[in-house]
């Protein structure tokens, strides 16, 4: 009888786990598209936790509401570059050389709350690191890099980095086209992806960089 008692603890175990599992895949949309619409660089809205002064391009704006929607973040870095009126927005140079926050294109994420101990409140932004990256350097679309576990300064207790598909483009430049997360729920990970790009290995702590080409972006302006 105790035997049958432990299996039946571990069955009701694993039938909790699979849908706790469900329930977070469910809130995945299912599929993605290209905005080839030309954007903007914009203050991240009040609604959603943020550093005061953080900026984001406007076509990933949609994104950033359904994860707000969907788990407890904090933004703590988006755009980080020089403005039309002469400022600057985000850190100084605090990001490695051609790094998407110098597009508008990246995030900076900790949890609402969150301390430097990695602690209860990180636990939904690894799930989110987990969705997003299931497997260490194969990001799901629309996401062009994660940092996190794994990589250097990045992870639990630090910052989860989320970088978006995008056509190739230089520093403070808005890319010809953005990647960015379908509108319907599905059970699976995102399927369809941008078009195939060839990654560089990233610098420790870095994002890939794209090899030169393509559509000339549009300076941020």
């Amino acid at each position: 009888m105790a035997r049958r008692g432990k299996l039946t603890i571990v069955l009701l175990g694993v039938a909790v786990l699979a849908a706790s599992l469900i329930s977070i895949a469910a809130a995945a949309p299912s599929s993605t598209r290209l905005i080839h619409a030309e954007g903007r660089i914009v203050p991240i809205p009040a609604s959603i936790p943020h550093e005061e002064g953080d900026m984001v391009d406007s076509r990933i704006l949609p994104d950033l509401r359904w994860l707000a929607s969907h788990y407890p973040i904090y933004v703590s870095d988006g755009y980080s570059g020089p403005l039309p009126n002469g400022e600057r927005a985000g850190c100084n140079r605090c990001h490695t050389r051609n790094s998407d926050h110098y597009n508008g294109l990246a995030l900076d994420i900790v949890p609402v709350g969150a301390s430097s101990r990695c602690d209860r409140l990180w636990r939904p932004i690894t799930r989110l690191a987990r969705w997003a990256e299931p497997r260490q350097n194969l990001p799901a679309p629309p996401f062009r890099w994660v940092g996190y576990e794994g990589d250097a300064g990045h992870g639990c207790g630090h910052h989860l980095h989320l970088s978006w598909n995008h056509a190739p483009a230089r520093e403070y430049t808005l890319a010809e086209w953005v990647e960015v997360l379908g509108s319907r729920p599905t059970m699976a990970l995102p399927k369809k992806s941008a078009p195939a790009q060839r990654h560089i290995k990233a610098p420790p702590g870095g994002v890939p960089m794209i090899e030169p080409g393509g559509l000339e972006a549009r300076r941020i302006d």
